[in-house]
């Protein structure tokens, strides 16, 4: 069982390109035991004595997987990169050997939809998700932009002045805007809870949550 835990907590990381390969190097720097798996002994023999494990296999071959004990892992992430078809096989594997918790990278909505019905639990386009990060940056007042779940965001900005020295309570943000302000940084200082008793002077900065939209509507309030 104690084995069992420890590989809970352990994570196999199929396809050291660049976003896989960044993303197991941060994993082992956060002391995650991890498995690197990729076809290319190129990308092997670079990450050879960093990673915990790191092999050179087919992942789409279900014995190399297997013989690999990836069955084992409580999580997988399927960083392949242009081969759709690899990254879609890859993934039916680890679904068909019961990993639990399954993570992919995809390269359009297209290609996360056949993802996730053959098995992914969570799908990620980095690509996409930082150009739309940047786009709302660089086009509004934002500070940072983060989509929490589809159609749903958190959005640091900052306050706008019309709400200077008045409270939450007394600005009625929620009623207005149909958004939750639930974090305000001083100047110098650090994040702390909203309440309706906050009170909102020049230079702070909102930790604001609700839908995409609506989030993004306020933050573009002056």
């Amino acid at each position: 069982m104690a084995d069992r835990k420890i590989r809970d907590n352990a994570v196999v990381v199929i396809g050291l390109g660049r976003f896989g390969g960044a993303l197991a190097l941060e994993l082992v720097e956060r002391d995650v035991e991890v498995l690197g798996v990729d076809s290319d002994p190129r990308n092997v023999q670079r990450l050879s004595g960093q990673l915990t494990h790191v092999v050179c296999a087919d992942s789409t071959d279900p014995d190399a997987l297997t013989q690999l004990g990836v069955a084992e892992f409580g999580r997988a992430v399927v960083g392949i990169g242009t081969d759709i078809e690899a990254s879609i096989l890859t993934t039916s594997i680890l679904a068909d050997l019961g990993v639990p918790d399954i993570w992919a990278k995809s390269i359009n909505r297209r290609h996360s939809r056949i993802l996730e019905r053959v098995g992914a639990h969570h799908v990620v386009q980095p690509e996409h998700d930082m150009g739309e990060r940047v786009a709302h940056l660089v086009t509004g007042r934002m500070l940072d932009y983060v989509e929490v779940d589809e159609d749903y965001a958190l959005v640091k900005t900052k306050a706008p002045r019309w709400a200077e020295d008045r409270t939450l309570g007394d600005l009625g943000i929620r009623r207005k805007y149909g958004v939750t302000v639930v974090g305000i940084k001083k100047p110098g200082g650090r994040f702390t809870y909203a309440t309706s008793d906050t009170s909102v002077q020049r230079d702070d900065i909102l930790l604001v949550a609700g839908r995409t939209g609506l989030a993004e509507r306020f933050a573009e309030e002056t």
